[in-house]
């Protein structure tokens, strides 16, 4: 019985991303014959032409934007872990599941925290499909099989990579095989970095530099060494690290450091490495959505006022990136990166995944790692002369490291999960959370695995410590 259950379920997602694609480009009445098995549907229909093929890859960016990890609204990272760290503070229905993160009081049955789980590996399914229907494809011409598989396992690498930091062990999926995706194991976290890089690794190999869309919103070999160096990074890694970030910075022909901060969060932004377009021309970004509020109290969250207090005076972060709204003694700040929240003929903004000034952190704290302390300290003043600050005073390799988490801090806050996945990595999240948060247990430094999929696939046992 338990079998069908995910059966069931796993065939929903794929018919579900196959109608997605009937949908976009010509409607399904003709299209779906009663009897025609779903495999069967993808290489006949879809991988067997070049529209239809390429609208299945772009179709994961889409998931991707609205409802994921990298989603800028409420299921996303930056939102959901900035509760959880210490960014956002919650304002809004007491009892929610949203409040649960911030309080730190999340149950296995938490609704979303279910969605956490679920939705990066819809994805992932979806995504295997993709790759076993290219492969399988006998018209695609092969340059285009390259580029879709390179894309594809881009994304499938990028979606264990949140996972592995949200839960630590967690099944690599890489197949549609229900009957083995239903009776799946936990790997060792060690063991789903591995998978990652050689995902990733391939992907780079099989991407060219050029970008295949002008204004950047699929990925390129150098979107695919943005996410190898954070992946060495966090994997402390320090030489790969600092190689992948060099050969993003050193790609002075694509990118290169924004000098307006009004302009970071742009469309056209020299910055940008990847971006997500709006669903629709004109549209604002959830980000500019769910951040901005204009009056007193903050109707959902509001950013953590130490966050604001612990900027370095002069911080032209401050300034620009960050908005305020007073009641008489009492003042909240929000998130003012993204200042579109109205509909426009023309999208402004487009929600920012992969920056340059990220890839320019990350070899900063490398290089301070490998003892090349000029070379560190080059790149963090980067950041923080573009802030309006002057050079950092750090002169040893802890010392810089320690500068380097502060500049993240207040460099990429409510960025996609970034704070906590630091706090997590370099062992400061019981020492930092302890104080300020009430249930805070050091076993939250990873999720619970939802019970829901304990019940499904008791594999998946046993649950994460603490819960």
């Amino acid at each position: 019985m338990k079998l069908q259950i995910i059966y069931t379920r796993i065939l929903k997602y794929r018919f579900i991303h196959i109608i997605m694609v009937c949908l976009l480009l010509w409607g399904c009445e003709d299209f779906l014959e009663p009897e025609t098995p779903l495999g069967q549907i993808e290489n006949e229909y879809v991988f067997n032409d070049k529209n239809t093929a390429i609208a299945a890859v772009t179709s994961l960016y889409g998931k991707l934007r609205d409802d994921s990890f990298l989603s800028g609204g409420y299921s996303g990272a930056g939102f959901i872990m900035g509760l959880y760290a210490d960014e956002l503070d919650y304002y809004s229905d007491p009892g929610s599941p949203l409040e649960s993160f911030y309080l730190h009081q999340i149950l296995p049955s938490n609704n979303s925290l279910k969605s956490v789980w679920e939705v990066p590996y819809n994805i992932i399914f979806a995504t295997n499909g993709i790759l076993e229907g290219i492969e399988a494809s006998t018209e695609l011409p092969q340059e285009l099989k390259n580029q879709l598989r390179g894309e594809a396992l881009f994304v499938r690498g990028l979606c264990h990579f949140y996972l592995v930091n949200y839960f630590g062990d967690i099944p690599y999926i890489s197949t549609t095989n229900y009957i083995e995706n239903s009776k799946v194991r936990r790997l060792p976290s060690n063991k789903v970095y591995e998978n990652i890089i050689t995902d990733l690794t391939e992907a780079k190999n099989l991407l060219g530099n050029e970008y295949i869309s002008s204004d950047r919103v699929r990925p390129n070999k150098m979107v695919i060494s943005s996410l190898l160096s954070r992946v060495y990074l966090y994997r402390q890694d320090w030489n790969n690290a600092a190689l992948e970030s060099s050969n993003v910075i050193n790609n002075s022909s694509y990118f290169a450091i924004e000098p307006d901060l009004n302009k970071v969060f742009l469309k056209e932004s020299s910055s940008t490495i990847w971006q997500f377009r709006p669903k629709y021309e004109g549209d604002y970004t959830l980000e500019g959505s769910i951040y901005i509020f204009t009056s007193a109290p903050p109707p959902l969250t509001a950013l953590n006022s130490e966050l604001v207090l612990q900027m370095e005076q002069g911080d032209l972060r401050r300034i620009n990136w960050i908005g305020e709204v007073s009641d008489g003694s009492e003042i909240w700040y929000f998130p003012y990166k993204y200042k579109q929240n109205d509909y426009t003929t023309a999208s402004a903004e487009y929600s920012i995944v992969f920056r340059l000034e990220e890839q320019f952190l990350i070899r900063a704290e490398a290089r301070a790692m490998l003892g090349d302390i000029s070379g560190a300290q080059l790149d963090l003043n980067k950041i923080r002369n573009r802030a309006g600050l002057q050079n950092t005073q750090a002169t040893t390799s802890q010392q810089l490291k320690e500068a380097v988490i502060k500049e993240r801090k207040v460099e990429l806050f409510t960025e996609f999960g970034h704070r906590w996945f630091d706090l997590r990595r370099t062992g400061k999240a019981d020492e930092v959370l302890s104080p300020i948060k009430s249930g805070w247990r050091n076993t939250d430094v990873l999720l619970p695995i939802p019970e829901s999929e304990l019940t499904l696939n008791p594999n998946l046992n046993p649950q994460n410590p603490g819960y």
